[in-house]
C-alpha cells in the first residue's frame, strides 16, 4: 500500500516521517529525490544547465540552491521551468520505488502532491500533515533563516490548505504538541497495518 504523505511548507512533515520510519515504515521522499535526479554527471542536472546555464552551479559542479531558489520564486516563468525538469524525474523515482517495496505499506513524502494530483492517482491513499499558517510562516523563517517576506512568497507557491485537505483521506494536526503527534502516528500506523492485512 503506498500512501501519500503531504503537507505545506514547514507543516512539520519531517517530524511525521520519522516518527513512522521509527516504526519500521519506509519513506520515499520526493525532496530526496529532487536532489538525487539532479546530482553531477546525470541527465537531469544536464537539463537545469542547458535551460539555466553554468552559472546555476557552485565551485564543486553542483546546483546553487540558494541562487536558484531566489530566482525561481522571483520570476514563475523561470519555476515552470526548472518544475517541468525535475519534477518528471521525482515521479519516477518515487514510482520505481513504491513498487518495489515488500513491507506492508510505504510512505511517500510528496512536498507537492496537490500542485500534481494528476500524476499521483496510483497512490491508495493522502496523509495531510496540516498546520496553521502563521505556526508554518515563524518555521520556515527560523528553519531557513529567511525574511518574512521570501517566506510568505513560498507559502503563497503552494497550493491552499483547502485544496489540500480536500484531497486528504486522513489529517495529522502538527501545531506543536509532541506527545499528540507521537499518538496520532501511533493510531494512524495500526490503522494503515490493517488496512494494508485487508487487501
Amino acid at each position: 500500500m503506498a500512501i501519500a504523505l503531504t503537507g505545506g511548507v514547514a507543516a512539520g512533515k519531517t517530524a511525521v516521517t520519522r516518527r513512522f520510519e521509527a516504526l519500521g515504515v519506509h519513506v520515499h521522499d520526493a525532496d530526496v529525490a529532487a536532489r538525487e535526479v539532479i546530482e553531477p554527471g546525470t541527465p537531469g542536472l544536464a537539463a537545469v544547465v542547458e535551460a539555466f546555464g553554468a552559472g546555476v552551479l557552485d565551485d564543486s559542479g553542483r546546483l546553487d540552491r540558494a541562487a536558484m531558489r531566489q530566482h525561481v520564486f522571483t520570476d514563475p516563468a523561470a519555476r515552470k521551468t526548472l518544475e517541468a525538469i525535475i519534477h518528471p524525474r521525482v515521479r519516477q523515482w518515487l514510482h520505481e520505488r513504491a513498487m518495489a517495496e515488500r513491507g506492508p505499506y510505504c510512505l511517500l513524502a510528496i512536498p507537492l502532491l496537490a500542485e500534481n494530483i494528476e500524476h499521483y492517482r496510483w497512490v491508495d491513499r493522502v496523509l495531510l500533515v496540516d498546520a496553521p499558517e502563521p505556526v508554518q510562516l515563524a518555521r520556515l523563517i527560523d528553519r531557513d533563516g529567511i525574511d518574512e517576506t521570501l517566506a510568505r512568497r513560498m507559502l503563497a507557491h503552494q497550493a491552499s490548505r483547502s485544496e489540500r485537505l480536500a484531497l486528504a483521506d486522513d489529517v495529522i494536526e502538527n501545531s506543536g504538541d509532541e506527545a499528540a503527534l507521537d499518538q496520532a502516528v501511533t493510531d494512524l500506523h495500526r490503522r494503515y497495518l490493517a488496512l494494508a492485512s485487508d487487501r
